[in-house]
């Protein structure tokens, strides 16, 4: 152990606390239900039931379309992968239609001030982090939270997995400084890992089992996280007044974007995000999930029941399970425990990648771990909506290969249209001719009710906003909002077909048992050369222009249809240079 590993004077007095392992094959418990309310059931209903039905009109449309009664099989392919993506398209756009009407018609879940008793850690686990930033967050926070009535109810510890000696040095000299500035008016503590199993879930797991016996909640922060005094004081509220709750999760604002990627991303959460977040939580009910920071946890119970096992094989589908949060939601209902999303708790704010690069090195991270969950899938005593949030992070991913397999389809079909005519007189006696069944003016019909339903949860958000008086002053009026809209779907559609190509060959990847890793998540902002860009996004650009070229050789109308596809693509270096620059204009991001 190095001399920077572990400091006594720097750690509270040990409590431990047992967190055995679980076994996902078997499960002693009998199932436990938790009371589902009437809003609750009527908002599962709708989402489940808008949804299909969507996908249902959709898909029989596009039936009509190819012509029921001489489709080949490669159009039935081509109608099977569309029900494929479209479903997940109309359940996004029944969750928002929710959130907005619950939004317009409801009242906000907010609940009422207690009198705190129970102690809550504040856990930050960090790994090779920008030691200023981090620890400036923690001293607002500790700041705020001696300021606060109830901070004495509150300690906060800095959990470092830091491999790198200069840099674990300066954490415990900002630690260090940080208890010396607060004393005793707050507990500050710092433990650092010689041995980083397990990654964030182990990191969390040792300081359970070490200290977790002194707390009733622990909140769960990333690096890049930072909470309001407010908040947490309301997050423990909730949790005293709500013995049967195991987890509760925020809706987490962007913030501190720099660049215009970022700047982009915060735009879209600050402005659909509320009626989404609002929707989840109704249809959640006490089945929620938990995305793994900015949430409130019950110590005993996640000891109890959140004990991660090693999966069996080789990496990336076996080792340690890296998307913990979902698992730990799951294995939580399944012991009997509330999993709540509570977005109407403000005060809860984390960063996101500067980049389209850092934000792809992200993902492809998150894509091993969503994979990884189909070896849980089928683990016993689970929920049925814990099932269902690990299928939705699957097909999360699996998407982008079926939009493209559905692609590369109508692609071939087009092609055979061109290259084979059809035969209108099969039979040698045929007195009639056999025409070919495509109905255009129908396909005209459902492109534009699949835009629609795309766009839906995007509309909404701009109309929940247009109605808001303090969102429209904070963004700059009416005009300025619908600009934002139009800019912000401008680039999500430039920047859909270039994720759309990374993520296929993520899921080829981890098919072909290729581990990601765990690199250290880039958080400053850090402006791309255009090299950079050229490095990473020339196959982009290949893909986009074969995409163009091949498409015009079968036809200009082929070409013309797939134009938002190849455009974006072919032009992927630029856009990810420009959106890597600064954006220093007029605020962007509204205020909640």
């Amino acid at each position: 152990m190095d001399a920077l590993t572990e400091r006594p004077t720097l750690t509270p007095p040990e409590t431990p606390l047992s967190m055995p392992l679980q076994n996902f094959n078997e499960w002693s418990g009998a199932p436990v239900k938790l009371p589902v309310g009437t809003r609750t059931a009527f908002a599962r209903l709708f989402v489940f039931f808008l949804a299909a039905a969507l996908s249902s009109y959709s898909v029989w449309e596009m039936h009509q379309v190819i012509g029921q009664g001489s489709a080949t099989t490669l159009q039935y392919v081509l109608l099977f992968l569309f029900g494929l993506t479209f479903v997940w398209i109309a359940f996004a756009a029944a969750n928002a239609l929710l959130g907005f009407v619950i939004t317009k018609t409801g009242s906000k879940r907010s609940p009422r001030s207690l009198d705190l008793t129970t102690r809550t850690a504040v856990a930050m686990p960090i790994h090779n982090e920008n030691t200023k930033r981090v620890f400036s967050s923690v001293a607002r926070m500790a700041n705020e939270l001696v300021r606060s009535a109830e901070g004495s109810h509150f300690d906060l510890f800095v959990l470092s997995d830091t491999i790198e000696p200069n840099i674990a040095e300066r954490e415990e000299q900002a630690i260090r400084s940080l208890r010396d500035r607060f004393r005793d008016e707050i507990g500050i503590y710092y433990r650092r890992r010689q041995h980083t199993e397990g990654r964030k879930a182990g990191n969390i797991a040792n300081f359970v089992q070490r200290w977790g016996g002194s707390y009733g909640f622990m909140i769960v922060l990333d690096a890049d996280s930072y909470m309001t005094a407010e908040s947490m004081i309301r997050l423990a509220g909730v949790m005293q007044e709500h013995p049967e709750a195991g987890l509760i999760q925020t809706a987490p604002k962007l913030i501190n974007g720099k660049t215009l990627f970022a700047r982009l991303q915060e735009f879209a959460t600050a402005i659909y995000g509320p009626v989404l977040s609002r929707g989840l939580s109704l249809w959640y009910g006490s089945e929620g999930n938990y995305w793994g920071h900015n949430a409130i946890i019950r110590v005993r119970a996640f000891a109890a029941a959140c004990g991660l096992p090693r999966l069996s094989g080789q990496k990336p589908f076996g080792g340690e399970i890296m998307s913990h949060d979902f698992i730990e939601a799951a294995l939580l209902r399944r012991a009997g425990f509330g999993v709540y999303m509570f977005p109407d708790i403000d005060g809860s704010y984390e960063e996101t990648p500067p980049t389209l690069s850092d934000h792809i090195a992200r993902d492809r991270r998150w894509a091993q771990g969503n994979l990884q969950h189909s070896r849980i899938l089928a683990a016993t005593g689970l929920h049925w909506l814990s099932r269902f949030h690990l299928v939705h992070g699957i097909m999360s991913y699996i998407a982008a290969p079926l939009w493209l397999m559905f692609l590369a389809t109508g692609i071939i079909l087009s092609w055979e249209a061109e290259v084979f005519p059809p035969n209108y007189f099969p039979s040698d006696f045929a007195l009639f001719p056999s025409w070919p069944r495509f109905d255009a003016e129908r396909a005209m019909a459902l492109l534009q009710f699949s835009i629609a339903v795309l766009l839906l949860p995007k509309l909404l958000g701009l109309l929940d906003s247009l109605m808001d008086q303090r969102i429209r002053s904070t963004s700059g009026g009416a005009t300025a909002l619908v600009l934002g809209v139009i800019l912000e779907t401008f680039f999500s559609a430039l920047l859909a077909p270039i994720l759309m190509l990374t993520q296929t060959r993520f899921v080829i990847d981890i098919l072909r048992g290729k581990d990601s890793g765990w690199a250290v998540q880039k958080r400053e902002t850090d402006r791309s050369s255009l090299r950079d860009a050229k490095i990473g996004y020339a196959g982009h650009t290949a893909v986009g222009l074969l995409l163009c070229v091949g498409t015009l050789l079968i036809s200009a109308e082929v070409c013309l249809w797939l134009s938002p596809v190849w455009l974006g693509l072919i032009f992927a270096i630029p856009i990810a240079y420009l959106t890597s620059l600064d954006f220093k204009k007029k605020r962007l991001t509204p205020s909640r």
